[in-house]
């Protein structure tokens, strides 16, 4: 008699009432817990837009394109699912109306459905539902999925999204899947309550779908009591003990622990029938306790041109609180944008800094400003780290007023140019689609030793993820190596440069890169922990310096 095949367990995370409620932190906090119990768990993301990935979207619409190992582009909450879990994942855990719908148009085209009228239902639930499962054949024998469906219930374009997992609970039975519904309950300050009616009404729209909820998290500013809760669960035909309070905290980093207090593991345990032990948080609890409790605190100026979007420097975000962990302070970070660097001059916004960050981006808007402020914080020892186009700043920065070049700058920016120190890879010469098109995902790079990276990595080779389509060009890589520029890091044939240093300055590092995509909550990436390391040691300095001032430059500075 052969043996019965595994079965896994699913997951399905949906939101109601507003967007932005926190469904990816959520669903990562879920899937932390469920691993800490020792349960295999993978996690993906279902978005109804029809891009077939967001890899061509505004930042301001979108926020971060997460880029995983294999080169796919991916919604922001992949981020934080690989943060959470601590592994990485790959293309399927991400999946658009755009790439569901592309894959039916080319079946039809070839012929595969054999003529037939090709439907919503059952050809476009069909292929939401054989995307559901790939985590489960692909990954072995997972004992949880956990399916994040993006937008909000009642939106047009979700439908499809909902109605495939409607209809999973009846392929694959109650006791296999569990539906947990994240909406709002609002406090109404001029009422002096929360208001549960919202929620109410959400839960009304998903249950005309086919879906009855098994645990409601309710998003509020303060913890929902008893008869709140009995409230919501009498109207929403949830028990009272399904209804999780899912308030605002500090750090999303606390969320798993709050979850775990109400007893939210426990319950989908419980009710998937799964047989395991209790948590293991101590070190989740220690990570958080420092990121509440740090011993000391430096600022670090991040100058870019979406500062008024934090997420779109999501990751970057979350790696200085990783990097803070380590070494024990709390990094505060300073939004500045490069144009207003542009126009009132660097020394205005950074003099009082301990660090300065340049992130990646496109366009030429802000350029100039980057490249003042970085010459600003090279020229007085501040550290800094560049990161992909902050690195090729870097490069022209130091073309331009070490060497001695004052017209260099990057072939993505002006075309006819005496020192292109920037230029277009080679292989993107013939490159005419936007979308997925750039150098993607992981690439090895070989460290130089004696580099302030290979001290950081502790080891010779290393592999890192990418985004980008222009590269530092090795015909001024001599003069500039000769003017005190440190090529730290290169691909495996020494043609891409992958990391430059000036070993002058106290850190000073940028990278073609993009090392916050690897940087996990119980272990920093090894570049922002030596970059706040120094930031550390800078601020130190700088207060032993202002303390032995005298009084009138003191009150100057």
């Amino acid at each position: 008699m052969s043996e019965a095949k595994h079965q896994s367990k699913y997951i399905f995370v949906t939101g109601g009432v507003v967007s932005a409620l926190g469904k990816g932190i959520a669903s990562a906090s879920i899937g932390l817990l469920l691993k800490s119990r020792g349960l295999s768990v993978t996690i993906q993301k279902f978005d109804p837009y029809l891009n077939v990935d967001p890899g061509t979207m505004n930042p301001f619409q979108h926020g971060e394109v997460f880029v995983l190992d294999d080169g796919a582009e991916t919604d922001l909450d992949l981020g934080h699912y690989e943060r959470f879990l601590s592994e990485n994942l790959a293309q399927r855990h991400n999946v658009t109306s755009g790439r569901v719908y592309e894959t039916i148009i080319q079946r039809e085209r070839r012929g595969d459905y054999l003529g037939a009228t090709v439907q919503v239902i059952p050809h476009v639930t069909n292929e939401i539902k054989s995307r559901l499962r790939m985590a489960e054949s692909k990954n072995g024998e997972v004992d949880v999925i956990i399916t994040e469906i993006g937008g909000t219930v009642g939106d047009i374009e979700g439908q499809p999204f909902l109605e495939a997992i409607r209809q999973m609970r009846l392929e694959v039975g109650d006791g296999n899947t569990l539906f947990i519904h994240l909406t709002l309950v609002p406090y109404i300050a001029s009422a002096g309550e929360l208001k549960t009616k919202p929620t109410q009404h959400s839960v009304k729209q998903l249950r005309e779908i086919g879906i009855q909820p098994d645990v409601l998290l309710c998003r509020s500013p303060e913890p929902l009591d008893a008869s709140v809760k009995e409230k919501i669960g009498l109207f929403c035909n949830v028990p009272p003990a399904a209804v999780i309070s899912a308030i605002d905290v500090e750090s999303i980093y606390e969320v798993p622990l709050h979850f775990n207090r109400q007893g939210l593991d426990d319950l989908i345990c419980s009710k998937l029938g799964l047989s395991c032990p209790p948590p293991e948080l101590a070190a989740w609890e220690k990570m958080v306790a420092k990121i509440m409790h740090p011993a000391k605190n430096v600022t670090i100026a991040i100058v870019g041109k979406y500062v008024n979007l934090h997420d779109a420097y999501k990751s970057i975000i979350e790696s200085f609180v990783h990097a803070g962990v380590e070494n024990d302070c709390r990094v505060e970070t300073v939004w500045i944008s490069s144009e207003d660097i542009r126009r009132d001059g660097a020394g205005k916004f950074l003099d009082s800094v301990d660090g300065l960050l340049i992130p990646g981006g496109f366009g030429e808007r802000g350029v100039e400003g980057k490249i003042e402020a970085i010459r600003f914080v090279r020229e007085h020892k501040i550290p800094f780290l560049g990161i992909c186009l902050g690195m090729q700043c870097a490069v022209i920065e130091f073309a331009r007023n070490v060497c001695n070049l004052t017209d260099a700058h990057s072939h993505e920016f002006h075309r006819e140019l005496p020192y292109p120190v920037i230029s277009l890879m080679a292989d993107q010469k013939s490159v005419t689609d936007m979308g997925g098109t750039m150098r993607l995902g992981a690439y090895p790079c070989v460290l130089t030793p004696s580099s302030k990276s290979y001290h950081a990595y502790g080891k010779t080779q290393v592999s890192e993820r990418h985004r980008h389509r222009y590269e530092f060009n090795n015909e001024f890589r001599e003069q500039l190596e000769a003017a005190g520029l440190k090529v730290a890091g290169q691909s495996p044939d020494e043609r891409l440069v992958e990391i430059i240093e000036v070993p002058a300055h106290p850190w000073f590092v940028g990278v073609q890169f993009h090392p916050e995509l690897k940087s996990r909550p119980t272990k920093a990436h090894p570049l922002f922990r030596e970059f706040v390391r120094a930031a550390v040691d800078y601020r130190e300095k700088r207060l032993v310096r202002n303390v032995t001032k005298p009084e009138n430059e003191r009150k100057l500075s």
